[in-house]
Formats: C-alpha cells, sequence, structure tokens
C-alpha cells in the first residue's frame, strides 16, 4: 500500500477575527488528511484566540506575549511539526477542498519540486489574480506574478522563482536543507520578503518552485492594487520593513563572481535613483539604513555560508 504523504498548515494571527474562522473551516474542508493546524497568535488585542479556541484538535493555538513578527512565528509553527509538506498559511485566505490535494500529489511526482502554491484571486473579485507566485526582475524588485490580471489568462501551471507566504506549501526536505542558522525564514526580516528571500536561497540550492493553476484559493487584501498615492495607506513601520528587507535580502543572496561584476553597477544605480526618491518623498524610510549598516555583518556572514553550499553543490 503506498504511503500518503503527511501535511501540517501553519498560520500566523495577529488581530485576524474577522478572516480566521473562515480560513480555518475551508482548512478542515480538505481532501488530503491534515495532521496538526498550528495557529501563532502574535499578541492580538482582539478576540482572535477566542475564536481559535473553539476549534478542536487538530488545531492548536499557541498564545504568544509578544509579537516576535511573520517570519518568527512561521518558524515556531513550522518547529511544532514534523510532517513532509507544510502549508504556510495566511489567515485572510480561503482554500477550496482540493489545494493541498492537488499540490502535493504533483510534488510527490517531482521531488525537486520544493515549493508550490496555487491560483490566489481576490476575495473582492474573483476573476482578477492575486498571486500565481513570485517573479522577481532584474532591479530586484519582486512581484505577485499576474497580480490584477484576469484569471482566466492563468489556466496553465509550470515553473515559478518563488511561492507567496499567503498560501504556500514547503516539503520538509527543502525545509531542512535550507535552513540558515537554525531558521527556515529569516527572523530579522519580521515581515515582508521574507518569502522572497527564502525563494531565492532555494532556487540558487537546486530547488525548484511550481505553480499548479488547478489549485484556487481567495485572498483578502487591505491595500493592494491602490496605486502609487494609496502607498501611503500601508503604515510607515511596514513600509520601512519592505524596503529594508530587499536591502537585506540582496546583500544575502545575488550571486558573487562574474555575475556580481555584470550587476553590480545596474544595481548601485538604482538604488541611488530609490535613495533619492525615499530622501525626497519618504524620508521616513531614511532609518532603514541604520540597520542596514548594524546587520551588515551579519547577512556577509550568511551570503558567505550560502555560497560556501552553492559550491558543494556545483
Amino acid at each position: 500500500m503506498t504511503r500518503t504523504a503527511t501535511a501540517s498548515v501553519c498560520i500566523v494571527t495577529y488581530n485576524s477575527e474577522s478572516d480566521i474562522e473562515r480560513c480555518l473551516q475551508a482548512v478542515l474542508r480538505q481532501s488530503h488528511p491534515i495532521e496538526r493546524v498550528i495557529v501563532i497568535d502574535n499578541a492580538s488585542s482582539d478576540r482572535t484566540c477566542e475564536v481559535v479556541r473553539r476549534f478542536d484538535s487538530p488545531v492548536q493555538l499557541i498564545a504568544n506575549r509578544e509579537n516576535n513578527g511573520f517570519a518568527g512565528g512561521q518558524n515556531q509553527a513550522i518547529g511544532q511539526t514534523d510532517s513532509d509538506y507544510v502549508l504556510v498559511l495566511n489567515p485572510d485566505v480561503e482554500l477550496h477542498p482540493d489545494y493541498l490535494t492537488i499540490i502535493i500529489d504533483h510534488m510527490e511526482r517531482h521531488p525537486r519540486i520544493g515549493s508550490a502554491t496555487g491560483q490566489l484571486v481576490l476575495a473582492s473579485d474573483p476573476g482578477i489574480i492575486d498571486s500565481t507566485g513570485i517573479e522577481m526582475g532584474n532591479s530586484r524588485k519582486a512581484w505577485d506574478r499576474g497580480a490584477g490580471e484576469a484569471a482566466s489568462g492563468w489556466s496553465r501551471s509550470g515553473d515559478v522563482f518563488g511561492v507567496s507566504g499567503a498560501a504556500s506549501v514547503y516539503a520538509r526536505r527543502m525545509i531542512e536543507d535550507i535552513k540558515m542558522d537554525g531558521q527556515f525564514y529569516d527572523e530579522a526580516f519580521f515581515a515582508y520578503k521574507e518569502d522572497v528571500d527564502v525563494a531565492w536561497r532555494a532556487r540558487q540550492l537546486g530547488w525548484q518552485a511550481y505553480y499548479a493553476a488547478e489549485a484556487r484559493a481567495t485572498h483578502e487584501r487591505g491595500w493592494k492594487y491602490t496605486g502609487r498615492k494609496g502607498r501611503k495607506r500601508i503604515p510607515l513601520f511596514l513600509r520601512k520593513l519592505s524596503y529594508r528587507n530587499r536591502l537585506f535580502m540582496i546583500i544575502k543572496n545575488e550571486p558573487g563572481g562574474w555575475k556580481l561584476l555584470a550587476t553590480l553597477p545596474r544595481l548601485l544605480g538604482l538604488e541611488l535613483l530609490q535613495l533619492g526618491y525615499v530622501t525626497i518623498f519618504e524620508p521616513g524610510l531614511l532609518k532603514c539604513w541604520v540597520e542596514l549598516i548594524r546587520a551588515f555583518p551579519r547577512l556577509l556572514r550568511q551570503r558567505k555560508k550560502l555560497n560556501g553550499q552553492i559550491a558543494r553543490i556545483k
């Protein structure tokens, strides 16, 4: 008899009272068996924990006294599991019943696929794509592939650069292989772009990411697709994390050697333009450079470690 691959679901909540019940109900309707559903609450001030406590096994709540971010919370949740696959899920996502079955069946047939995602559409307009994975351009800016486009144009499955942390399935074999300093997600990121950092590192270490178009889910968004003016709606704290973490991941992951010599002038030019924009229009982000300077020795050490791992597999 063929063994069924085991799966767990990891959710980090923060004032998620309005979403978490629908999210958990959809998780419990999955056609693929689920060993554990770990909910890490990052010190919510609303009734999130009370809602989660209404659910019986396999749902388990761990209520943190302090907010340790998405990265730290997910590492904490993943550490509570030992299943073959882990679904990292946002509390504002609702999965279709076969989401895990479709993705895990494909990953089982292709062992070098270490991460996968389905077709995420906007809850407010299911005909519009929220994400079909992560793409990254030459400027090292990452974006949700297909975001804002018609869902009908994204019916073909295939390889992607990486998967969004909103509803991503990771194979345990990859999680253990790419951990750095004992962490899957880099907890220094706190939140934002930690999924891009993981995707970039995994790809350099030989792992593939996959988009399964038949696996469907809906995703709520608070301030996406609002244009440049709408960016001001995003709290300064979150904008700072996004800006800082992009620099973190470039220092850690940008390939060295002749590739770095080829890309460095363009990257430096783009960063100078970005710095000019920030200085004029978003001066509150400039404090990130103090954090970057303090983190620089750690980032260089991680970069050296990653390059050593890459060298060993070539």
